[in-house]
């Protein structure tokens, strides 16, 4: 084996232990809405070179720990949310910085937020269905955000920081 293709597997291999790590803390007790998700779908699109295997790699982990955890009605629209953090990760493909990193998660903590709070505002009758419910929904959402957002980036810069040790210790040495 080449050492080009060796180093290529070692990469792929960090990074999918990585994912399988921030996927199984998942099943940690955490506090509310303080998961590694977000940061680990961002993590996965910026990272693995595949565009389709970054889609599913965080889906079938989340789909794993679903098995263990329980699937609820609106599994659907969270793991659409999902596929959005990924695709957000893509942006960080070309030059990884992180200044970028820490947008990316920001970026895919807010578009979390938007997306599933739209969609408790449209299949709930908690609140009207007008721009009044709307703006009330994301409204008490907002205690929420603050893990979403906090787990989001601690989790995704603690990704991209321990590939990048592992990266110029071993990887790069091979």
């Amino acid at each position: 084996m080449s050492d080009l293709m060796k180093s290529i597997n070692i990469r792929t291999s960090s990074i999918l232990i990585l994912i399988a790590i921030l996927a199984f803390s998942r099943l940690i007790p955490h506090p509310p809405n303080f998961t590694p998700l977000l940061g680990m779908a961002v993590f996965s699109g910026a990272m693995l070179d595949k565009k389709l295997f970054a889609f599913m790699v965080p889906l079938l982990a989340m789909f794993l720990s679903d098995l263990v955890l329980g699937f609820h009605s609106s599994i659907s629209i969270i793991y659409f949310a999902i596929m959005l953090n990924v695709a957000i990760g893509f942006l960080l493909v070309f030059k990884f910085t992180y200044l970028k990193g820490l947008v990316a998660l920001f970026s895919g903590a807010f578009v979390f937020f938007i997306v599933t709070n739209f969609a408790v505002w449209l299949g709930s009758s908690m609140y009207s269905q007008d721009i009044n419910g709307l703006i009330s929904c994301y409204i008490m959402a907002l205690p929420f955000f603050q893990n979403t957002l906090l787990s989001t980036v601690m989790y995704g810069l603690g990704a991209f920081y321990l590939f990048d040790l592992f990266e110029n210790k071993f990887i790069k040495s091979v």
